[in-house]
């Protein structure tokens, strides 16, 4: 029962077109579209009545313009005060949910950030069949229908020594396809300590039960034989799966079979044999520091080898699948494979990246992959000083910069034990006590992920870190501007900073503003921290 006071509050609430009509509304439909405009004030109105309802809204004591909440349901129901709601809903509704973000989270292939980042290349490619029609499975030669495969397959016979090639939206859609192509409804050896978790909690027996297979286990996780295969070895083995435990590594008491002794057993014994690679490391370059390659799996013999396109590749998102003619054309034509398969755009920026790594030179220097992954300590303290010294230029009073060596990742599921010197620059406050050191590393953090260019670092010892190895040069200045952006507010308390400081001016004076909390990576699901688990996605 709703008692009268609520009941005048709600009688109180203007209508729909007496709020849409109103004269501080004018601004907000010279702006936006009138029927936008509508739908807005009837989002807020039914806030507002909710909360008179369910008691959330002060009934006769609230003050105009208090109304913070975009949905309708804080204090404050003058038609200005709805209206500045409705104004803060449109607000929300304009921005893009998928925006730039500035990467120093010391983690260069960040599966939540986007992965990889495309070559300046691959982007005008992308552009250029994006605002056009294009050639994606015309044949321009004979003017009659072609495949989409073909732009991409001489490409990757050549790189890496294949027969046949095609590509499928994502390593872990490539996997499935080559289960369902290649062994449906029949048995499909894995060594135990190959099974693995991917991203989002995928795991490896839930995509073999997905593809109709059935999963044989074979030794122990941390001792596999190859007598452990052909032991289980049935009439019903259709296929040899070696999984690259990217991710992960089983160290001390162990032993796995050498890829080239699973070939041996496979082709003895008539039987396919399938590498997962994962990452995607595409031959022998200095940025992948001894992972194995798709070209080294090819020459050893393996049947059907598949990778990601956009982790050390560092390409679009895709599942690529290389081997022998007779298995590949088998999957191309499998029904499955018209539903994984991948569109012009992604097409196009994994062309560009293929066509740079013709030249090892020139692909070490365009694909930001690879540039940040073989950047020297060097090269990341010079482009941290550079940081420090745009971000003091903008701020400086009331808390401490100082450029430091850090310990970055690959990421993405890639090389999980390789530590990459580089350098990060530091904010931390002087003579401030961990309350209020905590405090102001927390507001920063808001702030910072809501600044015209959100930034991502990360936590150390109530410090904010800056790490520079994914730091593209161009936007240096851009990412001190964002760092400037919240430091103002989080002095002055303003939107888009949590916890704010009042006293910031000068070192002696105590909690000046410090960096990203608890490493987004680890404490708001973003996978892959320095001193976490990497990002695991395939």
């Amino acid at each position: 029962m709703i008692d009268e006071a609520r009941q005048q509050a709600l009688r109180g609430l203007p209508s729909v077109e007496e709020l849409a009509s109103h004269a501080a509304a004018a601004p907000l439909l010279e702006r936006y579209p009138r029927i936008q405009v509508v739908e807005a004030v009837r989002a807020v109105l039914q806030g507002a009545r909710r909360a008179i309802v369910e008691g959330d809204e002060v009934v006769g004591g609230s003050a105009p313009g208090s109304g913070s909440a975009a949905d309708g349901t804080a204090p404050g129901s003058t038609a200005e005060a709805l209206l500045a709601r409705v104004a803060a809903l449109l607000d929300e509704w304009s921005r893009p949910g998928l925006v730039r973000v500035a990467n120093l989270s010391g983690i260069v292939v960040h599966t939540n950030l986007g992965r990889s980042a495309l070559a300046a290349s691959a982007v005008e490619r992308v552009s250029v069949v994006a605002r056009s029609y294009c050639n994606l499975e015309y044949d321009l030669e004979a003017g009659s229908r072609g495949s989409r495969e073909t732009h991409v397959e001489a490409l990757l016979t050549r790189l890496t020594g294949a027969e046949a090639a095609f590509a499928v939206n994502n390593n872990a859609g490539a996997v499935l396809l080559l289960l369902m192509g290649l062994a449906a409804g029949r048995e499909v050896l894995v060594s135990r300590g190959q099974l693995v978790e991917i991203g989002g909690s995928f795991r490896l027996p839930d995509i073999m039960r997905a593809g109709g297979v059935r999963l044989v286990e074979v030794g122990t996780t941390n001792r596999t034989r190859v007598d452990d295969y052909e032991n289980a070895i049935t009439a019903d083995t259709a296929l040899l799966l070696r999984v690259h435990t990217s991710n992960y590594r089983i160290l001390g008491f162990t032993e796995e079979v050498e890829l080239g002794d699973l070939v041996e057993l496979g082709h003895r014994r008539s039987l396919l044999v399938a590498d997962d690679l994962g990452s995607g490391a595409l031959n022998e370059l200095d940025a992948y520091r001894g992972e194995p390659t798709v070209a080294a799996a090819l020459r050893t013999g393996a049947d059907v080898v598949c990778f990601s396109g956009d982790k050390l590749l560092g390409g679009p998102q895709a599942g690529i699948l290389v081997g022998r003619t007779g298995a590949i054309d088998g999957l191309r034509k499998h029904p499955v494979a018209r539903a994984l398969r991948l569109d012009k755009m992604s097409l196009a920026a994994l062309e560009a990246t293929l066509e740079l790594y013709q030249d090892p030179e020139r692909v070490r220097r365009e694909v930001p992959t690879l540039r940040y992954l073989t950047r020297t300590p060097a090269e990341t303290a010079a482009l941290a000083a550079a940081l420090q010294a745009a971000v003091e230029r903008r701020c400086s009073d009331g808390f401490i910069l100082e450029v430091e060596e850090s310990v970055a990742r690959a990421g993405g599921g890639s090389m999980p034990l390789m530590e990459l010197p580089s350098h990060a620059v530091r904010i931390r406050f002087p003579e401030a006590s961990p309350p209020d050191r905590a405090a102001g590393v927390a507001g920063l953090d808001a702030a910072l992920r809501h600044a015209p260019l959100p930034v991502v670092g990360r936590v150390a010892q109530d410090s904010l870190h800056l790490d520079v190895i994914a730091l593209d040069e161009g936007e240096v200045e851009a990412v001190a501007e964002s760092v400037a952006w919240a430091v103002e507010r989080l002095v002055a308390g303003l939107p888009g900073a949590g916890a704010s400081l009042t006293a910031v001016q000068s070192p002696e004076r105590a909690a000046g503003p410090s960096g990203t909390v608890t490493a987004p990576e680890r404490a708001a699901g973003v996978q892959g921290a320095p001193g976490g688990p990497p990002s695991t996605d395939r």
